[in-house]
């Protein structure tokens, strides 16, 4: 579409190449974002999602606090082993 070479026409058309290629660029994202929504299946829910993650790092905390209970526990017994040890390898000799 030219229009005698008029600066006004000019940049019109190139106003429309740019929206044309804008509208281009959009449509492929718009594609992109809908093969990825349907990678993630009809029930995807992402406030399910999110709550159960928050249920899962909850459930993550408790475990640790457990373990390092245990490991507490753990090395409590050991220094009592080692204690006990310790204390037969004294009593030993005087038998």
């Amino acid at each position: 579409m030219s229009y005698d070479g008029r600066p006004e026409f000019q940049a019109l058309d190139e106003l429309q190449e740019i929206l044309r290629h804008v509208t281009d660029e959009l449509a492929a994202w718009r594609r992109r974002a809908q093969r990825a929504e349907g990678a993630l299946g009809a029930g995807h829910d992402v406030l399910a999602h999110r709550e159960r993650v928050v249920e899962l790092e909850t459930s993550n905390r408790v475990l640790t606090e457990r373990l390092e209970a245990a490991r507490a526990q753990i090395e409590d017994l050991m220094k009592r082993l080692q204690f006990l040890e310790e204390q037969m390898a004294v009593e030993e000799p005087s038998r």
